[in-house]
């Protein structure tokens, strides 16, 4: 089998994985946000959540990329998109994988890496 076949049936199943399995994730809090919530309650008020209590969690703010293309695990916030967004994510890993290995390769090409 040549290295070009091998290389797209690789990209095939990992596309196949991160979009199946991201639906089998978890949307239950996990260990950062349970400590976190420790002595608090979380309520629902106007169809948001509200943290109430005594806990970390009742001073935590949204981050600078919460309302970002891929906001908790989501594509645009919509709830079931989480394949999508599990395959985009491998999308986007392996282009920025594929042009840190290029440029690598060159300068090892053009004998530029260090002795050591």
């Amino acid at each position: 089998m040549s290295r070009r076949r091998v290389l797209l049936a690789l990209a095939a199943v990992t596309l196949l994985i991160a979009g199946a399995l991201s639906y089998l994730a978890s949307p239950s809090p996990d260990g950062l946000d349970s400590t976190t919530l420790r002595g608090c309650e979380v309520v629902e008020v106007d169809g948001s959540e509200h943290v109430t209590g005594e806990c970390i969690a009742t001073t935590a703010t949204d981050h600078a990329l919460s309302g970002g293309p891929l906001a908790d695990y989501a594509v645009g916030g919509r709830q079931f998109s989480t394949g999508l967004a599990g395959v985009a994510g491998v999308v986007v890993v392996a282009i920025a994988a594929s042009g840190l290995f290029h440029l690598l390769g060159r300068r090892r090409a053009h004998g530029d890496s260090p002795n050591p």
